[in-house]
């Protein structure tokens, strides 16, 4: 079967996008892991499938699948691409679209100076929310990976989040505790592991070993998360400008209760079409 597909990427986090409303698309697990080969396939972190909505309230519906096959609930670089490619393929005029999601809705707009900001919703803490297995009510939590124990932070983007500070991203032991932290039986459904320097109260730098894809050139839940912890422990003041491998990303978080803004780039690469 041949499907047309976009590669797309923000901030070298790269995705292989689906158009699946005018086209028929049912990806299998093997199917996705083959799109993401880097070898054998088109390669990427993660699959973008654009659907009709299934709810009345929305636009479109948003459907994410890593690497490694398995779908998960949220991804903010994709859907910052999200909204630049229903717009580039006339799958709508909208500039501001609302987009159905495993976790709800997001609402994402393409601004005039071609940059996106995606409102990602209310950040959660609660320990079901995460999933996380607590050991108290304590925003940083003792975390044992391996022979160190890491203070953690977590909460949910829609997707599940361990932030922790380090004193350095370029020497911090993304390699060796990023799988741990991901795989750790305190996160029953796998977490993402963010290692987050404070530059100053507005200015992070960031690396996220993501669930189901290993380390990537940036991460936008990852970005929001770690921007919403840092304020939450009394680091970072928002806006915060978070610097990661891939490129600069702008969170905005006014505190409990209210939603996450992140803004950044979205760049089409190119366009063909694969038998799977």
């Amino acid at each position: 079967m041949k499907i047309r597909f976009t590669k797309m990427h923000g901030l070298g986090n790269d995705f292989v996008v689906l158009d699946a409303v005018s086209q028929a698309i049912d990806l299998t697990p093997a199917q996705a892991r083959f799109l993401a080969d880097r070898h054998f396939g088109v390669g990427c972190d993660q699959i973008l499938v654009v659907e009709k909505a299934m709810r009345p309230d929305a636009d479109f519906r948003y459907r994410i699948f890593n690497a490694d096959g398995g779908e998960v609930e949220q991804c903010g670089n994709g859907a910052r691409c999200f909204v630049r490619f229903v717009h580039e393929k006339g799958l709508t005029r909208k500039t501001a679209i609302r987009v159905e999601t495993r976790c709800g809705l997001i609402e994402p707009r393409l601004e005039d100076d071609g940059l996106v900001t995606v409102d990602m919703g209310v950040p959660r803490f609660e320990p079901s929310h995460v999933p996380f297995v607590a050991e108290s009510d304590a925003l940083v939590q003792p975390l044992r990976v391996g022979d160190a124990t890491v203070e953690i932070t977590a909460l949910s983007m829609g997707n599940p989040h361990a932030v922790q500070a380090v004193a350095n991203v370029d020497t911090a032991p993304v390699a060796e505790q990023g799988p741990l932290i991901e795989n750790h039986p305190r996160f029953p459904q796998r977490v993402n592991a963010g290692f987050m320097q404070a530059v100053d109260r507005h200015a992070i730098r960031l690396r996220v070993y993501e669930r189901g894809a290993g380390e990537t050139l940036a991460c936008g839940t990852g970005a929001c998360a770690a921007v919403v912890a840092g304020i939450a422990r009394g680091l970072l003041d928002s806006p915060v400008k978070v610097a990661t491998r891939g490129g600069e990303l702008a969170i905005a978080w006014d505190g409990p209760g209210q939603p996450v803004r992140m803004t950044g780039p979205a760049v089409s690469v190119f366009d063909s079409e694969i038998d799977i």
